[in-house]
């Protein structure tokens, strides 16, 4: 059953409130795990190029007995390609991996600033829109600066902003400046990957137990209720079942304050990762 739960983004359209993530998901088995998430209920599936894992997805829509026009594929442009022409091209590449006819979603990964070509990258999709190629446009990683120099140059603002989000790094004030923007967070790796104990932080724990829910669960739920949009992992269909079983019950205000309290700032980034430092090249 396909989750009921959606968020409206700023270009009119819907997006469902929790998508599948498929970092390091790839092959056969990744196929397998696509088609599993779909068939427990997922309708938004979240790649990269630089996944190298696009091939996959594709065959996992095109086996699935869900109507490609109830799935939302999104994907994200690689550093190697914020030259304008070459965003251009590396969107049609990335279609004809997929083998699709256009993506319903699609990010600049990183802004690299660094290289300082990402307005051309996000006037590449501003027109890869307009041509028919992507129905909804976003970012990834943006910071304030980087949000402003895009919607000043182009005067078409995100409609997303994927960004690092978990209890030990919430982000908060990021997720205020989109929402100031009007622009909807997603969270990448809201569970800290498996490089912190976020998991098994007893707070978390404490917090869960108290309304009958996982950790897991509980970190979604934090999430939602902020007005912010998760983008999970999980190859078990327990997982991923469990995953969308989140929408019965609402965090009390002193949960949520509790669980922003785990905050530790930038030590608290899964990998060290700041948008104005990272490097992504490839």
């Amino acid at each position: 059953m396909e989750q009921l739960e959606k968020f409206r983004l700023n270009d009119g359209s819907t997006i469902p409130a929790v998508g599948l993530g498929t970092v390091n998901v790839q092959g056969a088995k990744g196929v397998n795990s696509v088609l599993s998430a779909l068939e427990n209920g997922y309708r938004l599936i979240d790649t990269s190029t630089n996944y190298m894992n696009e091939g996959m997805v594709g065959e996992a829509i095109r086996r699935s007995n869900v109507p490609r026009e109830e799935i939302m594929v999104s994907s994200k442009l690689p550093g190697a390609a914020h030259d304008y022409d070459k965003a251009i091209t590396m969107i049609q590449e990335s279609l004809y991996r997929l083998g699709l006819d256009y993506f319903d979603k699609y990010l600049i990964h990183w802004p690299l600033p660094k290289q300082d070509k990402y307005d051309q990258a996000w006037q590449a999709l501003v027109d890869a829109q307009k041509f028919g190629l992507i129905k909804t446009i976003g970012v990834s990683n943006f910071l304030e600066e980087h949000l402003n120099k895009i919607i000043d140059k182009t005067g078409v603002t995100p409609a997303t902003n994927q960004i690092e989000r978990h209890p030990y790094f919430n982000n908060n004030e990021l997720v205020e400046t989109n929402k100031k923007l009007g622009i909807l967070s997603e969270a990448w790796s809201p569970f800290g990957r498996e490089i912190n104990d976020v998991i098994e932080h007893q707070t978390i724990i404490d917090i869960g137990q108290k309304y009958g829910k996982s950790p897991t669960q509980t970190i979604l739920r934090w999430n939602i209720q902020n007005g912010v949009m998760p983008i999970v992992k999980s190859s078990s269909s327990e997982h991923q079942r469990a995953n969308l079983n989140i929408f019965d019950f609402s965090l009390d205000e002193e949960d949520i304050k509790a669980i922003d309290a785990l905050d530790q700032g930038e030590p608290g980034r899964v990998e060290g990762q700041h948008p104005n430092e990272y490097e992504e090249y490839s």
